[in-house]
């Protein structure tokens, strides 16, 4: 008999494939949203979390401490204003940690230019999957995501993007040589091109090379005076870095001058980190800022949005709800007639109960279903949400 109350379930929601499906549709939406929400948040406060935690300290100038943690973090570039690299001098000689400089003002294909020094890789624990890291000015090192996109392995080449195409008095692009590519890492690293410093002096116009000064003659030399030669805008700047023009290179101005985004602090230990950040923020015309603390306050905002969005879940539900059992009770009225045809062949009253029961168990595992494969599909389709942060 259970069989036939099932049999007979199945074929009056097809007989009814509107009604069946709008109910479906309904619990499916009031499931998948709550659902969906939980997932994707879970998982980009751990992933965010886990990045700052990896990350002690960040020095920058006063402004949007956001701004600047996802400079520093997450290589977004930022409209404050430039940290001088002797800034790195001046905390390396506190003693308390390591400092990192962080570069992140230029791109290649679009993907961010990050100049960072050698501790970097050793901070985040990063070891080439393929070649090496950067190990002469020109060099670049990918990561997985950059490597994959572009299709460039390690012995490749990269250019970088032009900063401003309608002004000749911009740095030219710079033919990089690839040295490696790192592992996926499921973090902003798999997304950015890495290279020395020294690199980053390049693009940004405040170092170059070219042929030896005192060779040149013609119209090639302004002027010569006490040592000192002043070239014509005719000498051209290499645009490619290799072992024989390596020596050629050379910075034009304080190198302590010299701008970056942000400065990357890993401190000694709790105490260290204590001082540091009382000395420099007390004393200094800079700011360290603790990205824990920033991102607390980043998802204090999204879990505000996802209350709503669980309240609006929970409404929805309600509805749904409401809806559902009004359906059972229109439906018990329009079949009347049917449900007295079964009493008379000798169905009990108990067995028409279990029929709507039966028919509500259907929709409702139906809609379930259907909010599984939803949630299923969107956390597959949708990109890691740290790397597009």
């Amino acid at each position: 008999m259970r069989s036939g109350l099932w049999l007979l379930s199945v074929r009056h929601l097809q007989h009814n494939k509107l009604q069946t499906g709008i109910l479906g549709l309904c619990i499916a939406l009031s499931v998948f949203l709550p659902v969906t929400t939980h997932i994707l948040t879970s998982r980009y406060d751990d992933d965010l979390t886990a990045r700052a935690r990896s990350s002690p300290l960040v020095l920058g100038t006063p402004g949007n401490e956001t701004d600047l943690t996802l400079c520093a973090l997450y290589f977004r570039q930022s409209k404050l204003e430039p940290v001088p690299f002797g800034q790195v001098k001046t905390l390396r000689d506190t003693g308390f940690g390591v400092a990192v400089p962080v570069n992140v003002r230029h791109t290649a294909q679009r993907h961010p230019i990050v100049g960072v020094s050698a501790e970097y890789y050793e901070e985040r624990g990063l070891t080439p999957a393929r070649g090496t890291l950067p190990l002469m000015l020109g060099d670049c090192l990918l990561g997985a995501h950059v490597a994959k996109t572009l299709g460039i392995d390690a012995g490749g080449h990269l250019f970088s993007d032009p900063t401003d195409v309608y002004d000749i008095a911009r740095p030219p692009t710079l033919k990089m040589h690839v040295s490696g590519v790192l592992p996926e890492t499921r973090t902003p690293d798999d997304d950015a091109v890495f290279v020395d410093i020294g690199t980053c002096w390049i693009l940004e116009g405040a170092a170059h090379g070219h042929q030896d000064a005192e060779k040149l003659t013609g119209n090639k030399v302004l002027g010569r005076r006490e040592g000192t030669v002043a070239l014509s805008p005719a000498v051209k700047e290499y645009q490619e870095v290799s072992e024989k023009n390596l020596g050629s290179f050379h910075v034009h101005g304080d190198e302590a001058k010299l701008p970056l985004s942000a400065v990357l602090v890993f401190p000694k230990d709790d105490k260290s980190a204590t001082l540091l950040k009382a000395r420099t923020n007390l004393k200094s015309e800079f700011r360290i800022v603790v990205p824990m603390q920033v991102i607390e306050e980043l998802m204090a905002v999204v879990f505000k949005v996802k209350t709503l969005l669980d309240t609006f879940a929970a409404f929805l539900a309600t509805s749904t709800g409401a809806m559902l059992l009004l359906q059972v009770l229109l439906s018990m009225r329009l079949r009347a007639r049917e449900m007295l045809t079964l009493e008379r062949i000798g169905c009990s009253p108990g067995t028409v109960g279990q029929l709507y029961a039966c028919e509500i168990v259907l929709v409702v595992l139906g809609g379930v279903a259907l909010a599984g494969i939803g949630v299923a599909t969107v956390t597959w389709l949708l990109p890691d949400l740290v790397r597009t942060f």
